[in-house]
């Protein structure tokens, strides 16, 4: 693939430096709430060295592990997916001051995404924790990735949630099929790629179309498609 196509953050977002992008709501989040313990080695807020955080890609497991030591606590563990290799320093941020009034205690699991914008080669799995006191009033915990959102209504057991499918491992050089499109005759399955079968917010860019935002979204999956209608380049910006 040719140098002046190949879509990287410095190219596609270059225009994002001449303009300060919007504040992401999670840039300052919220104050632990009553009760929570501070995760090990989490990142400062204040400390200019630590890098800007988004949500990871989607969350797959919530769990509640209880020590026997003393002080006891409750241990909030978290899995989740990533866009791309590279992310780093994964936390678990309170959405909530204080006890939640329903006794749901609502996190979201952020994480430092790659400099540089990836490839889709499939996602990748990243954990969090973060310590509870175990008189801290709540009964169940909800977290939050950028793609859906796993609910533990029994502190004592687990939830899990489906992987997403990974439709674009290998999707360049595939026609692209808009949503109620056709495919042409006698091309195979193996030959196209779906509009349906992309995340939600992927962003498809025709070879006539302009570009009204260039702020980054390491969450958000970028297709090219060329003049004849075949992808020419797709990365998670």
């Amino acid at each position: 693939m040719s140098r002046s196509i190949r879509m990287t953050r410095a190219t596609l977002l270059a225009l994002g430096s001449l303009a300060a992008a919007a504040p992401m709501a999670l840039a300052q989040p919220p104050a632990s709430p009553v009760g929570v313990a501070p995760a090990a080695g989490a990142p400062d807020e204040a400390s200019p060295e630590s890098g800007d955080r988004f949500p990871v890609f989607a969350i797959t497991g919530v769990e509640v592990l209880h020590s026997k030591l003393q002080p006891r606590i409750q241990v909030i563990t978290v899995r989740g997916l990533t866009s791309a290799d590279g992310w780093a320093n994964g936390d678990l941020v309170p959405l909530t001051r204080d006890v939640p009034p329903d006794g749901v205690l609502d996190l979201v699991f952020v994480a430092e995404p790659p400099v540089e914008s990836a490839a889709p080669k499939g996602y990748m799995p990243m954990h969090a924790v973060l310590p509870l006191s175990v008189d801290f009033p709540v009964k169940a915990v909800r977290v939050r990735g950028a793609t859906n959102s796993v609910l533990l209504k029994d502190l004592e057991g687990t939830a899990e949630a489906k992987a997403p499918v990974e439709p674009c491992k290998r999707c360049v050089g595939r026609y692209f099929v808009q949503k109620g499109g056709t495919v042409p005759t006698g091309m195979g399955e193996n030959q196209i790629l779906r509009a349906d079968d992309l995340p939600p917010d992927t962003r498809i860019i025709r070879a006539t179309d302009g570009i009204s935002d260039v702020r980054r979204d390491p969450d958000r999956l970028t297709i090219l498609v060329g003049e004849d209608n075949r992808v020419v380049d797709a990365v998670w910006e």
